[in-house]
């Protein structure tokens, strides 16, 4: 019998009505012939309540106790939902956390899963009843109830999905789908019918609200089919799969995070373990970096920036203060004043001009740039956060997202259930690990040659100015990083076919005179490492490791950018090979 796992938000059972409506959801889906689990969070907005209440006995609430009160919210709704399901004639059953088997580790009011026994669950969906299923909690193993953290109610409906093999996932929201972008902010922002994984993991650590990444990660990591949708309509929503809407177009949506930090050390020695040694301190205060920058160093000097969420700068201060005290750093500069607005899509992969696209619009707004980070299918730029919402339009427009691909998959499309063969010991075995890292590949590109400016003012157009000359030369870019410089001052970084190196190190030498800036600081081969794999960011210590490892073997990092699904840094162009079995050697246990 087909299985189908629904997950109710906050929105959807914050009121009796609402709870019945989501109840007679539940009950269509039995009657259809599935066997049925409803996932439900809290009513409303009672988490933000309990908290509230919390905070008025202390400001500093023990992590335990935290995850002791937030839990009872879900233990509401998930009674009530049983109760309106049997009052329409139909049998349920409520469990929590616990009573599911869902195991944590102890990070309390953000744990991991660790794994889920599915017996008493197979049993009650076996005798027909329908389970509802209390989201955002789990156990230890000493038995203290844990929370997940934010989005941890769609982590439990997917996690759930995963390991009952189920045929799909219904995430029932107020929002009918997954949008280009936010509608709230862009109007005319368009529903899609269907959206890659790795597209909305992207969009998910972008800003984009739909989604959390974590229930990504588990629903790529399992081929669970995922379905957003409304609940309050049954028209189609958004299938969340493994092939995207439209492979040919190079951007698929676009998000802001208009509550970022930005930190910046200057003057760090250029050599192999800085990158590791700063990284590695903020790994361990737990303090998760989002966009993370390492420019090449001039003068034995190197520059990095990352940024944070802005609640975290305070804590993060402090570790960065010491590190570099230790390291000898010029200076430290924070900003809590920046956003960051990201265009996501796996054809820029194969397509050409995005970047341009995107500064070259921009540019045209007068909106100036202070980081750029790239990926295979992501662009990231860091913007004052007074000119967020217009940059989300103003690259919105520019990809011409409002409007749907030729192309386009139809509402369902390609999204068939679940792999069947996951059927298997090597699912069960999988389980036992549900949110451990796992590295897909790490990959070698010794074909790239890299170019930077040093120095160069930093000014609305920058890049546009830089990147225009260079398309103009029929050169293609692969990866870009742009860091804060000295006052008024960036460092733009880019990597070329080793083919085109000669004809981009002269139009960057053109463009630094023209722009009175220092001759270029250019390499004709590099070595580009690439570890790509699910849950990049939300094990925090990727980073660390792999600039530790590098470091350890002797090897200098020149160049670094991330996402959320891979990792990317240029070193020397005679390390690669070495680089690539350190690499390896590292994260063996997670390679799959």
């Amino acid at each position: 019998m087909p299985l189908i796992v629904q997950k109710f938000g906050g929105t959807s059972v914050a009121d009796s009505n609402k709870i019945l409506a989501a109840a007679r959801k539940a009950i269509r889906a039995k009657m259809e012939g599935n066997q049925v689990v409803v996932v439900v969070s809290a009513m409303g907005h009672t988490t933000d309540e309990l908290i509230g209440l919390a905070k008025q006995i202390t400001e500093t609430p023990a992590a335990r106790e935290m995850d002791m009160l937030l839990s009872t919210g879900e233990q509401v709704s998930i009674s009530l939902m049983a109760m309106a399901i049997h009052s329409l004639g139909h049998e349920a059953i409520s469990m929590t956390g616990a009573q599911m088997g869902i195991v944590t580790d102890s990070t309390h009011t953000k744990a991991r899963i660790r794994s889920i026994s599915t017996e008493r669950l197979r049993r009650a969906l076996e005798s027909g009843k329908i389970v509802i299923a209390a989201g955002f909690q789990g156990i230890d193993d000493d038995f203290n109830i844990t929370t997940l953290g934010r989005g941890g109610s769609d982590t439990t409906a997917v996690a759930l999905a995963a390991a009952l093999n189920a045929d799909a996932c219904e995430i029932y929201t107020d929002v009918d789908g997954v949008y280009t972008t936010d509608p709230r902010l862009v109007p005319e922002a368009r529903k899609t019918n269907r959206i890659s994984y790795d597209e909305m993991l992207e969009l998910a650590t972008a800003g984009a609200g739909v989604m959390h990444n974590r229930s990504i990660e588990f629903a790529k990591k399992f081929s669970t089919p995922v379905h957003v949708r409304s609940s309050f309509s049954d028209v189609p929503g958004t299938f969340i799969v493994a092939q995207p809407e439209a492979p040919n177009q190079p951007v698929c949506g676009a998000a802001v995070i208009k509550n970022e930090a930005r930190v910046t050390l200057r003057g760090l020695p250029d050599r192999p373990g800085v990158a590791a040694q700063v990284f590695a301190q903020v790994a361990a205060a737990k303090v998760p970096m989002d966009m993370i920058v390492q420019n090449v160093g001039a003068g034995g000097k190197a520059d990095i920036s990352f940024t944070v969420p802005r609640d975290e700068l305070p804590s993060v201060r402090k570790v960065v203060e010491q590190v570099s005290q230790q390291l000898g750093a010029e200076s430290v500069s924070y900003d809590d004043d920046v956003s960051k607005v990201s265009v996501v899509g796996l054809g820029m992969a194969t397509q050409p001009g995005v970047a341009r696209t995107m500064f070259r619009a921009l540019a045209e707004k007068g909106i100036n740039i202070d980081m750029i980070t790239t990926s295979e299918i992501k662009i990231s730029v860091l913007v004052a956060r007074d000119f967020a919402q217009e940059a989300l339009r103003t690259v919105h427009e520019a990809f011409g997202l409002s409007i749907a691909p030729p192309n386009a998959a139809a509402p369902g499309e390609g999204a068939g259930a679940a792999d069947r063969r996951n059927h298997t010991k090597e699912l069960l075995a999988r389980l036992e690990r549900m949110e451990d890292l796992i590295i897909e590949d790490i990959t070698l590109d010794e074909s790239q040659a890299r170019v930077t400016l040093v120095d160069v003012p930093d000014r609305p157009g920058l890049a546009a100015q830089c990147f225009d000359e260079i398309a103009e030369a029929g050169i293609n870019v692969d990866m870009i990083v742009q860091s804060v410089g000295n006052e008024g001052q960036a460092n733009i970084s880019f990597t070329v076919p080793q083919a085109d190196y000669q004809r981009a190190a002269v139009k960057a030498a053109d463009l630094a005179k023209l722009l009175g800036s220092p001759a270029p600081a250019s390499s004709p081969k590099v070595a580009k490492l690439s570890v790509f794999g699910i849950g990049m960011k939300s094990h925090t210590d990727v980073a660390a490791r792999m600039f530790r490892a590098l470091a350890e073997a002797g090897m200098n990092v020149e160049m670094i950018s991330t996402s959320e699904v891979r990792i990317n840094v240029v070193i020397a162009g005679a390390h690669g090979a070495k680089a690539v079995d350190v690499l390896r050697r590292e994260f063996a246990e997670a390679l799959v």
